[in-house]
């Protein structure tokens, strides 16, 4: 697809993106033959082909753990600002849930169109984005934090669906943050209560290694090019 101009995708899409790459990750923590805690999860890791299906990528990040392992730990936290999850931005500390924590902002950029930062500075993250989520979600006004390029052209209940799972994976409390089998099971709906998210954590202190590469991921416009297709 190179040469070609981005172009916005509409809900169909997203929403394949958002399941295959929730099956992706599943493999890597259940099924793959070692399993893999990405740590790096985000819009320029996944790798889109012509079908819109979409393959996690780059696992310079990724830790391969015991079958058996819940979590680990690290001194040297590196990633990408706006995807990494709390334990892990603030003391090292990674495990499943923190892939899952990835995975709910890519949610809720991939409905919005928005980037989760609205900026860094003296040591403070601010996650803007599940902020604005938030609000409307208790304001029950989530419809006003759609992408307007989709332009009514999605599923009501689709939409509803993905944003309360995107909440329920960017908990700050891990151990109530699904697991991916129960977020796939959520999309694929077999499963049809989801439970009611809890307050995100909006502010961050900076811990990261600041020698890191991150970089923030801008998806102000949601086009086929911020998913990197191959």
């Amino acid at each position: 697809m190179a040469g070609n101009q981005p172009r916005m995708l509409n809900w169909s899409e997203r929403y394949k993106i958002i399941e295959g790459t929730a099956r992706g990750v599943l493999y890597l923590h259940e099924y793959s033959r070692l399993k893999v805690i990405h740590r790096d999860l985000k819009p320029s890791n996944i790798l889109l082909d012509e079908n819109m299906n979409p393959k996690i990528s780059d696992f310079g990040m990724a830790r391969i753990v015991e079958i058996d392992q819940d979590r680990g730990k690290t001194k040297r936290i590196v990633g990408t600002y706006g995807y990494m999850s709390p334990e892990y931005a603030m003391f090292g500390q990674f495990s499943e849930k923190s892939d899952v924590f990835s995975f709910g902002v890519m949610v809720l950029e991939i409905i919005t169109g928005k980037r989760n930062i609205n900026h860094h500075e003296s040591h403070y993250i601010t996650y803007g984005l599940m902020n604005d989520v938030w609000r409307q979600w208790k304001d029950e006004k989530l419809m006003s934090i759609l992408d307007p390029n989709l332009k009514g052209s999605y599923s009501h209940d689709e939409v509803i669906k993905c944003i309360q799972i995107g909440l329920l994976c960017v908990q700050e409390n891990q151990d109530i943050r699904p697991t991916m089998t129960r977020v796939v099971s959520y999309l694929d709906g077999h499963t049809f209560e989801l439970p009611s998210p809890q307050e995100p954590t909006f502010l961050l202190r900076d811990k990261m290694d600041q020698k890191t590469d991150a970089q923030y991921i801008s998806i102000n416009k949601m086009s086929v090019s911020t998913f990197c297709p191959r």
